[in-house]
């Protein structure tokens, strides 16, 4: 199996299918630079890095997501409740984890390279073809892969998905996001804030402490472009000054750490998740804007079922690149995708509008949410687990695998 892209997508299907037993070529660009993004791992995300083995890794660098916490600050006619999730209401000590990018890459990274039945090759594909038994895959630095299916997990511009004639339905919205790390006066308490405005969220995220800087956190912070281009200009200090009054001093005294960066929002959804021997995940199947922490989750969650489906095509004698096992994935990751994107982007737009019937629906939700707990709790694990089957590598307890499967 060709594996597309090497981001934490990527890496991550290229590990779980190596150790599936798969022999396996991940080819992209390992990218570890600090950016002040961060990933919020959820329950489930958790379970599939336990199974593999891998988590032990990063233990001690992460911080735990114990409540998540979401403020109207639209200024919205009617007024708007305050909504407080906390984890203990569906069993768990914790909605899940949350750590930088770039630490959760470069582990990865280094998991793939030590995997057997998997190579790392830190490059770039130049171009790829899909023959009736195989695909063909030439490298930019001139080798040359074969393999019974590509995987393409490298992100919103996929060559893969150009290459397999996949369409994608794509759209934007008038929306920065601004990311970075902070270091604050007052301590997070695990609890995961969202304050929503006219522009959109600006999310707190609890960060592990660092040696000199107890209380830390990560932001992602929606805004209009015009504002965006203005607080560039910004001196670090009057930047942080404009996020603590944007948090209303929650956490006190506000530093950014360091480096941060500044992101345009879009959408994308491809038309179909597989195509002649490929079949897509992360980003290069669905992009949507960083609200309630879905991204990387559902990139998971196809890694997951990929995984799955694969293992039971080869352990019936079935072609792993055939119509039939990829129409078993298409048909497994449609549902949670379609509920994802198109529920962040109605969240999203509907802070966006200032049209009064929309702000009474959203405020009727939220209190509907507020008040019924089992309505509550629903959501609640609906966010963090996803409704229906979960893949055997994110269930409870992973189903042993047949010793059959393996080869």
């Amino acid at each position: 199996i060709l594996v597309a892209g090497a981001g934490a997508a990527g890496l991550s299907a290229a590990i779980a299918l190596a150790q599936a037993g798969f022999s396996v070529v991940c080819v992209g660009h390992v990218d570890t630079r600090a950016n002040g993004r961060t990933v919020a791992l959820f329950e489930a995300s958790l379970r599939f890095y336990k199974a593999l083995g891998v988590w032990p890794r990063f233990r001690g660098k992460t911080a735990p997501l114990a409540r998540i916490a979401m403020i109207d600050a639209t200024g919205a006619r009617l007024p708007v409740p305050s909504l407080s999730f906390a984890a203990s209401e569906i069993g768990l000590a914790a909605f899940g984890e949350n750590i930088e990018n770039n630490v959760l890459v470069e582990g990865l990274a280094n998991i793939a390279s030590a995997t057997k039945n998997l190579i790392l090759h830190e490059g770039m594909i130049g171009d790829i073809s899909f023959g009736p038994d195989a695909i063909h895959a030439t490298l930019a630095d001139g080798n040359c892969v074969t393999a019974r299916l590509a995987t393409a997990a490298d992100g919103r511009n996929s060559l893969v998905r150009t290459k397999a004639g996949i369409g994608t339905r794509a759209w934007t919205y008038p929306q920065i996001a601004f990311t970075t790390l902070l270091s604050h006066a007052k301590p997070h308490r695990n609890i995961s804030t969202e304050f929503h405005t006219r522009s959109g969220p600006c999310t707190l995220v609890p960060l592990r402490a660092a040696p000199d800087r107890p209380n830390r956190s990560s932001l992602v912070w929606l805004m209009s472009a015009a504002e965006a281009e203005r607080r560039r200009a910004l001196s670090q200090l009057a930047l942080s000054q404009e996020i603590e009054d944007q948090t209303d001093s929650l956490l006190g005294k506000i530093e950014i750490e360091g480096p941060g960066g500044f992101f345009p929002m879009a959408g994308m959804s491809a038309s179909r998740l597989s195509g002649h021997r490929v079949a897509l995940t992360g980003e290069a199947a669905h992009i949507f804007p960083p609200l309630a922490a879905q991204g990387l989750n559902l990139s998971l969650r196809d890694a997951a079922a990929l995984v799955e489906i694969l293992e039971d095509a080869r352990a019936l004698g079935h072609d792993i690149g055939s119509a039939r096992t990829l129409n078993a994935y298409d048909n497994a990751r449609r549902s949670d995708i379609f509920l994802r994107t198109n529920g962040v982007d109605i969240l999203n737009r509907s802070l966006l509008s200032g049209f009064f019937p929309i702000d009474f629906l959203r405020g009727a939700g939220l209190l509907a949410f507020s008040a019924i707990g089992p309505l509550r709790r629903a959501l609640m694990r609906e966010g963090v687990l996803t409704h229906g089957t979960l893949p055997r590598l994110m269930q409870e307890r992973p189903l042993k695998r047949l010793a059959s499967r393996r080869g």
